[in-house]
């Protein structure tokens, strides 16, 4: 599969990305300034701002979420009434009882499902910022754009093409697009993104990139001096743009125990921390409802099946995804430790006394609107009655009479100053002066 990383989409997740793509530069910026420009801290900042900024969502959600297994008893109780009547009354009967319950707790059948719509577009597109940190943040473009250069003024990115190195060219099979689609720049830098440490030094070496240095700065390390690159992926001693997978072989083989422990311990804290989120997720009361309790076990199943999913996602994605998921789970946790105690304090009981009068006001409204409509539509029933009766009376003298009338009034207020019609009547009211004096002499 083909990854476009710097050259960003024009649909609704490129423009979501691009927002959430200035978060996160802005993020950068701020750090940088106070000396501490790192991939790694700025992701965990990156997760809990856009946690924050989702928090009104959540607390929709999880006060759907309590609400719901309120009603649920009721709407189980009229289940169970219309169970064995399939008729067409009776199943529009209970779908007005089943509404008439949602009107009366003030929620949407729909209300969870536009919650998840709205947040869908968001989740995907913070995958594609944190994934592409190049295209994002300036900084670390523009320190990535000097070894492209670099790389294009010596064989316009040949050597990466075809360089016999399998871990090199599946890269570039799988990022490198915008080399042979457009943009060489961009798709040498989506490459070198995701080339690991060793691949990278090989590349280096080969174009010379040793010596290369962005705003004064070395951005490749060498034996005394730590480059920018390192300085941005460096986090607590692992390299964020290697997966676990990478390190583990890599720092194995040189003996440093303590990155091997890091590697492992990011995918197994990743699996921890989402099963601890899902544990404090309410809920929800499935007594006496086959259909509900065949959902609940499903879902059972998806949630234990979730972290062993994101544990193995973990070891071969870079180590920056997997801090991702391991601080949003935190956040997410912490956030959902705070919402259970605001909904736990909460009087659902005036909720949903609110919720009925509001829903009682809407409904007398509804009806009044209903009512005006009845009567207008009467009102102009019998208009068009009492016309039929009055034409049907008239004589054929008088119906003529009253379209020549009718037919004169339209031609006379419909003419405009200047206009030939206003010409015609001026000369039609001549020529009927005339005709009558005529008849008077």
């Amino acid at each position: 599969m083909n990854f476009i990383l710097l050259t960003q989409s024009s649909g609704p997740i490129g423009v979501v990305a691009k927002l959430l793509g200035y978060i996160m530069n802005g993020i950068f910026f701020v750090i940088d300034k106070i000396g501490l420009p790192n991939v790694g801290l700025a992701i965990i900042l990156f997760t809990i701002v856009v946690n924050l900024l989702m928090m009104p969502l959540t607390i929709k959600q999880q006060k759907f979420s309590k609400l719901s297994a309120k009603m649920n008893p009721e709407i189980q109780a009229i289940q169970a009434k219309y169970k064995n009547k399939k008729d067409q009354d009776s199943m529009m009967a209970q779908n007005q009882e089943i509404q008439a319950v949602y009107a009366k707790y003030g929620v949407s059948p729909s209300g969870s499902c536009v919650q998840l719509l709205i947040q869908m577009p968001i989740l995907f597109a913070l995958y594609r910022v944190i994934y592409s940190m190049p295209a994002y943040v300036t900084k670390i473009g523009n320190t990535f754009r000097v070894l492209a250069d670099k790389i294009i003024s010596v064989d316009n990115g040949n050597f990466l093409q075809n360089s016999g190195i399998d871990s090199i060219a599946s890269t570039v099979s799988a990022y490198g697009k915008s080399m042979t689609n457009g943009n060489l720049s961009n798709g040498i830098i989506d490459v070198l993104n995701k080339l690991s440490s060793s691949d990278l030094a090989t590349v280096a070496e080969h174009y010379d990139l040793a010596n290369l240095t962005y705003e004064g700065h070395l951005i490749l390390s060498n034996e005394t001096t730590r480059g920018l690159i390192d300085n941005y992926n460096n986090f607590l001693g692992l390299n964020m743009g290697d997966s676990p997978m990478t390190l583990i072989k890599t720092a194995w083989a040189a003996g440093a125990i303590g990155i091997v422990i890091g590697a492992i311990l990011i995918p197994l804290l990743s699996a921890v921390t989402q099963w601890i989120n899902v544990k404090l997720m309410p809920q929800q009361n499935t007594d006496g409802n086959e259909q509900a309790n065949s959902m609940a076990q499903s879902m059972k199943t998806m949630n234990m099946l979730m972290p062993i999913m994101s544990a193995w996602f973990c070891f071969t994605l870079p180590a920056g995804m997997g801090l991702y998921w391991i601080a949003g789970s935190v956040v997410r946790s912490i956030q959902q430790i705070a919402i259970n105690k605001h909904i736990d304090k909460m009087d659902f009981d005036e909720v949903i006394k609110k919720n009925s009068a509001k829903s009682s006001k809407k409904l007398e409204k509804m009806k009044e609107a209903q009512e005006r409509m009845n009567a207008y539509a009467n009102m102009n029933t019998r208009s068009m009655q009492n016309k039929a009766n009055i034409k049907s009376s008239m004589t054929d003298a008088e119906k003529e009479e009253a379209m020549k009338k009718a037919t004169d009034y339209n031609i006379t207020s419909n003419a405009k100053p200047g206009s030939m019609m206003a010409k015609a009547n001026k000369v039609r009211e001549y020529n009927e002066r005339n005709n009558s004096n005529n008849k008077n002499n």
